[in-house]
């Protein structure tokens, strides 16, 4: 008999502000192509959590009308690649100061917020557009 398998919970929606995320300042040239990186979205059981990618190639991200990256998402999906601001990203494959303030922001924001340790929420900060534009809420322009 195989063992029983059960998909992850689906995460409850709880739209809440991300004061941090648009106003960081990172520039282009901090991600680099091969990088690991992860999007963060919300909280689970009581730590981060998001969409982790691999950098792929410099993109132009027409929500932002700025540089972005073009990123591959290893596990699939609905699409494998999309474009996103630099200022979305957080290392995960080498230990950068910016990025580990960033996540120690984001932790002192979102945890206090989000206290049962059960729950995957969804913070509702991104989305992507039909041209495969990973936009931060805060980015998203009803004419693009």
């Amino acid at each position: 008999m195989s063992p029983s398998w059960t998909p992850p919970p689906t995460p409850a929606f709880a739209p809440t502000h991300d004061p941090l995320t648009p106003a960081r300042d990172i520039t282009h040239p901090h991600f680099q192509a091969g990088d690991q990186v992860v999007v963060i979205k919300g909280v689970a059981a009581g730590e981060l959590w998001g969409d982790a990618m691999r950098v792929v190639a410099p993109s132009w991200h027409t929500p932002t009308d700025e540089d972005g990256w073009r990123l591959r998402d290893a596990t699939g999906g609905a699409q494998t690649y999309v474009t996103a601001h630099p200022r979305y990203l957080v290392h995960l494959s080498r230990r950068c100061p910016d990025c580990l303030i960033h996540l120690r922001a984001m932790e002192d924001h979102l945890l206090p917020k989000h206290t049962d340790g059960n729950a995957l929420v969804d913070c509702g900060w991104y989305t992507t557009t039909a041209l495969g534009q990973l936009v931060h809420i805060t980015d998203a322009r009803g004419s693009r």
